[in-house]
């Protein structure tokens, strides 16, 4: 079995599963839960296998049915997209585990294969567009994950699930015909959707057409910074992360912002080029709003009483320090910003997954309310502080190593102003994480003694939980396990 064909076989197998979950018998779910599981480890395998494939024989091209690039469809799997899959299918596991028990106090038992369903679809599109060397086919995945994402911020079937959803739907589908409206203004200069060729044409015409250009790319980062909740374009995250599901949440945080993030990076550099985007102006306009972006997510996540919403807020700042990477458009700056997907992917499974965890138990939000938690919940408040203490940026943790790379990155690029942003945002990170892992464990609990027990949860929402908190620890000693990759990707992927 050829290695080059495990990308096609993980698409084939996620799809073919969507297909069969809804047919599966409902009253069984043992034997469903069974399914999942062995569906996910098969795909893991194979974007495992891939990865070493890439990283031991260089990046390759998948041509469908042998069609030419032209005209049929691409895949171009590289060190970068194989990474990014592997990092996908890798969290991808661990939340459906926890989901199993979770998604009992969130949906009705009958709405549990249509969940797996669209989880399924979604982990489709999302390794689609990761792979994908064709504008078109990207924008196709694009709606695919967009209407899945809306669907599993939805099914809790309340009010304010279908109002996020709604207002998620809506700004998304600004967001998609702004893109689509820039593709068609690129095909129409170069006459070509596939990435590779407009890459090579675009670099001939686009001093020709600079404004038409420069409108299409305006168009499609304006709907991909929608789709990534790129400050101030994040308005609809807020109401979409704290009102889905705690494995929703996790999914969308972790994996389906990042995702759009990456398509960022492939229109950047693998259609328009690092020389075109430095000329357009592009990076200053990134790093401007990453910058602003990263304080003023911690500045609205110190007001928040609701911990999921907290979380949320969270997100946009740590989404900015990921475009500030990209926006300095050196290798050190985009090492810094892939390592910190991965990173925050960690550490903000972990956050959603442990609050997730606070809410299945005490049925409690309010940040005011987890007074001496940490003593009911230990396990559960052990993950939590590790993930808070990455992002603040307490040595030791996967985040304090992202926020070095970052801050390496721009006094390298000389940008010192930069490094002093990144500083004032961790420190606003401490004065919303700190808090509450202060009243945890310093402070007397309002409905019991604090004394010390083991967290009463499942096993399957506990390990996955525990999992999570160990690989942000062990990727802030040994973060050379992903550098590696990146550092070996960056150059042939971006320049």
């Amino acid at each position: 079995m050829s290695s080059q064909h495990f990308p096609v076989y993980s698409l084939l197998l996620l799809l073919a599963a969507a297909v069969i979950i809804p047919l599966l018998n409902k009253k069984s779910f043992s034997k469903v839960k069974l399914f999942l599981i062995t569906v996910l480890v098969a795909v893991w395998g194979f974007t495992l296998k891939t990865l070493l494939f890439v990283y031991q024989s260089g990046a390759y091209s998948y041509n469908f049915g042998n069609w030419n690039e032209i005209i049929g469809v691409q895949f171009i799997v590289d060190e970068f997209s194989a990474l990014m899959t592997l990092f996908v299918m890798s969290l991808a596991i661990l939340i459906l585990i926890y989901s199993f028990k979770d998604m009992e106090h969130e949906i009705n038992k009958d709405q549990f294969t249509g969940y797996y369903t669209l989880v399924f679809i979604l982990l489709f599109s999302m390794i689609g567009i990761t792979y994908t060397n064709d504008l078109f086919n990207m924008y196709v995945f694009m709606e695919i994950l967009s209407i899945t994402s809306c669907s599993i911020i939805s099914i809790k079937k309340k009010k304010e699930n279908y109002m996020a959803a709604f207002r998620y739907l809506i700004l998304n589908t600004i967001g998609s015909l702004s893109i689509l409206m820039g593709i068609a203004m690129i095909y129409m200069v170069t006459g070509h959707l596939n990435m590779t060729q407009v890459y090579q044409t675009i670099a001939e015409v686009w001093q020709l057409y600079p404004t038409n250009i420069l409108t299409a790319v305006g168009f499609i980062l304006t709907g991909l910074g929608i789709k990534a909740a790129m400050f101030p374009l994040h308005i609809w995250l807020p109401d979409a992360h704290s009102t889905a599901p705690s494995p929703s949440s996790a999914l969308l945080s972790s994996l389906v912002v990042k995702v759009y993030i990456f398509s960022v990076y492939k229109i950047l550099f693998k259609v328009l080029g690092q020389s075109i985007v430095v000329a357009l102006g592009v990076p200053t306009f990134i790093t401007y709003f990453a910058a602003v972006g990263m304080i003023m997510g911690s500045v609205f996540a110190i007001g928040q009483k609701d911990i999921k919403r907290m979380l949320a807020y969270s997100s946009v700042a740590q989404i900015g320090y990921i475009f500030l990477g990209l926006g300095l458009v050196t290798i050190d700056g985009l090492s810094a910003s892939m390592f910190h997907i991965i990173s925050h992917g960690l550490m903000k499974s972990a956050l959603f997954l442990s609050a997730g965890a606070i809410i299945y138990y005490k049925d409690k939000r309010n940040i005011n309310d987890l007074d001496g938690i940490g003593y009911e919940m230990p396990i559960t408040m052990f993950v939590f502080t590790v993930a808070a203490f990455g992002m603040i940026g307490i040595p030791g943790i996967n985040g304090f190593m992202s926020k070095i790379y970052l801050s390496f990155a721009v006094l390298d690029a000389n940008k010192p102003i930069y490094l002093i942003l990144i500083l004032a945002s961790s420190f606003l990170n401490a004065v919303y994480y700190l808090p509450i892992i202060i009243s945890a464990f310093l402070k007397e609990s309002k409905d019991r003694k604090n004394i010390m027990e083991i967290d009463k949860l499942p096993k399957s929402m506990l390990i996955p939980m525990v999992i999570l908190a160990l690989g942000s620890i062990i990727m802030g000693f040994y973060p050379q396990l992903i550098m590696n990759v990146v550092e070996k990707a960056v150059p042939t992927f971006l320049f």
